[in-house]
């Protein structure tokens, strides 16, 4: 299935308006699955970069882990190139504000693809690693496993896991959207102060979901203890994505109007 260009058509339900550029890249994310922890908010604040402020949802600190694959992720003006646009990602992340804009903080990314890790790293300076990664499915379930293969930290994961009910949109108060719905990450260059990219994408449609742990030290390898109380869980099918190139943070505020976004596609 083609990318779909029309979600720059839909952005009543967005926190801010879109960027005052032009997008730099597509992504389209399958299969996903978020598993959110309750986690300790003062060990958590603690690994964050300084410019970043812990988002919390009613006082409490949140970690995510979060298995998926990927498609279309090429340039703007590249057409895709399944050899090297599509390949597995398994983020750990957490949710962070900087000048009132609240957004994700990543504390790794895992991909099976040496290239995307390398140019991730050096132009987005995202905390990229290698890892041997597998995903099947059979049927709903997706078997999706991961070895970090890359740096000193080890780091595995392998868990099945299936949606088990119809999609929906998350409502805005609720904790569901608070895991889910953001439009921006953040990340930080050297001693240089925090960056935000922006994104784009339609409502998440989310599924409750099952989920089953055979390994997952993802966030032990950041000194994070996960809770033995189980996961808040979600499923995602599909999600096209836009990506606009970080900018500091003094100058992530620009933005446009739907129209002339549309105009610059």
């Amino acid at each position: 299935m083609s990318f779909n260009y029309g979600i720059l058509d839909d952005v009543a339900h967005r926190p801010w308006p879109l960027p005052n550029r032009p997008w730099m890249m597509t992504q389209t994310w399958h299969d996903l699955l978020f598993a959110h922890w309750p986690v300790d908010r003062a060990l958590l604040a603690s690994k964050i970069p300084r410019g970043l402020e812990l988002d919390l949802h009613d006082g409490q600190a949140w970690l995510g882990v979060v298995p998926f694959r990927m498609s279309h992720v090429t340039p703007r003006g590249v057409p895709a190139i399944r050899r090297l646009s599509a390949f597995p990602e398994l983020n750990v992340r957490t949710y962070v504000r900087a000048a009132g804009a609240p957004g994700v903080y990543f504390f790794s990314l895992d991909a099976a693809h040496l290239e995307a890790v390398m140019i991730a790293r050096a132009l987005l300076h995202l905390p990229y690693r290698l890892a041997a990664m597998s995903v099947e499915r059979d049927g709903s379930r997706i078997c999706y496993r991961s070895r970090r293969t890359s740096f000193s930290t080890r780091a595995a994961f392998t868990a099945t896991y299936a949606p088990t009910g119809p999609a929906r949109s998350a409502d805005p108060s609720s904790l569901d959207y608070f895991l889910t719905e953001r439009y921006c990450l953040y990340t930080v260059r050297g001693r240089g102060g925090p960056r935000r990219l922006d994104i784009h994408h339609q409502p998440w449609p989310l599924q409750p979901a099952t989920a089953m742990f055979e390994c997952n030290t993802m966030a032990d390898a950041i000194g994070v203890p996960l809770p033995s109380s189980p996961p808040v869980l979600h499923f995602a099918k599909r999600l096209d994505v836009l990506a606009w190139a970080p900018r500091p943070l003094e100058g992530a505020g620009d933005s446009v109007s739907r129209e002339t976004a549309i105009e610059r596609l």
